[in-house]
């Protein structure tokens, strides 16, 4: 989304209704710093407050997300495109947070058994070797547990048997088994056991 576009049209909104950036932030529970990055396109308001905005600068969500006014003959269409904008930048920023994942989890974790190797093969005291393997250790388990928080946040997981798309908890993701970004877990809804593959948003 275009967010240079929707910061004036924000601001535009604002001062139609005649109230500053302070009234503004003061209405909404925020500060006026954070209306003011949205007016010069820095960053989006919060979905959680989207409403409560468009109530208040008396345009709808469409509005808000095109960055202007639409017509009503062009509502639906431009309901749809904005839909599928939001769709795309969800699945963008899931599939970054996956990229992440690996990013940090595999070097950390190669660094770690490699520690290891070199304790468990090459001469030295036995306090050195200890010493060695348990930080090795702590490392692989502490980033495991990281990889596994930004996986589980990062998209949906879909149940094989009645295809229910969800965000489990964290230590059931934790907990579960799991063969490469499949888990398998008891899905909520239909409460059956299989291996939940990752997609990356809710709907096909």
């Amino acid at each position: 989304m275009d967010q240079i576009k929707i910061g004036k049209f924000i601001a535009s909104c604002r001062k139609e209704q005649d109230i500053t950036q302070a009234v503004l932030a003061e209405r909404l529970g925020i500060s006026d710093r954070a209306v003011s990055k949205w007016e010069t396109g820095k960053s989006m308001p919060d979905s959680s407050i989207m409403l409560e905005l468009c109530e208040i600068l008396k345009i709808n969500v469409n509005e808000l997300l095109s960055g202007e006014r639409i017509m009503s003959e062009t509502y639906n269409k431009k309901s749809e495109e904005n839909l599928l904008k939001m769709k795309r930048e969800l699945e963008d920023k899931n599939r970054q947070m996956l990229r992440l994942e690996y990013w940090i989890s595999f070097p950390i974790i190669i660094v770690g058994l490699l520690m290891i190797f070199i304790a468990s093969f090459m001469e030295m005291p036995i306090g050195l070797r200890i010493v060695l393997i348990t930080l090795a250790l702590v490392m692989i388990l502490a980033i495991a547990f990281v990889a596994v928080g930004i996986e589980q946040k990062a998209g949906y997981y879909e149940c094989q048997h009645c295809h229910n798309r969800y965000i489990p908890t964290y230590w059931s993701t934790n907990l579960a088994m799991h063969r490469g970004r499949s888990r398998y877990m008891k899905c909520p809804k239909c409460g059956v056991k299989t291996w939940q593959k990752k997609v990356l948003t809710k709907d096909e």
